[in-house]
């Protein structure tokens, strides 16, 4: 896509739709199993990096109800992507971790993503690549 307007003049918003646009056709055009939606696999690849989280954790992360968490992590729980033990510091809270089979789900998006990502930035040097991954942790 070509800017009429320098790029330095365009709202951030722009490039943050244009990048997330780009990456939902990226993820339909390669993600053959689509039994959960892009918004489930983020939830699932989250439980995944975070390590021991809780359901109380997963909802303050994504600004969801825990009603909503509640459904999906049951969907989760019933494929057998994830498992709920209990935390030995608060017994009433439970712990979500990946189990093998959710391992193995979430191997396939992360190949999409690295895919995704070697695409999207195949025009940055790796010094650029490490600039640019700062700068936007420093915005979010």
């Amino acid at each position: 896509m070509e800017l009429n307007e320098s790029p330095e003049n365009m709202f951030l918003y722009h490039y943050v739709e244009e990048l997330i646009s780009e990456y939902h056709s990226y993820y339909e055009l390669n993600l053959k199993d689509k039994d959960l939606t892009v918004k489930e696999y983020a939830v699932l690849l989250r439980i995944r990096f975070l390590g021991k989280s809780t359901q109380h954790d997963l909802v303050n992360l994504f600004g969801v109800s825990g009603a909503y968490m509640a459904k999906l992590l049951k969907k989760f729980e019933d494929e057998a992507y994830i498992e709920r033990i209990e935390n030995p510091e608060n017994r009433r809270k439970k712990i979500v971790e990946l189990t093998e089979k959710g391992i193995e789900k979430t191997d396939k998006l992360v190949e999409i993503i690295d895919g995704w990502e070697k695409e999207a930035t195949s025009n940055l040097t790796e010094d650029e690549l490490v600039i640019l991954k700062k700068l936007l942790s420093k915005i979010i």
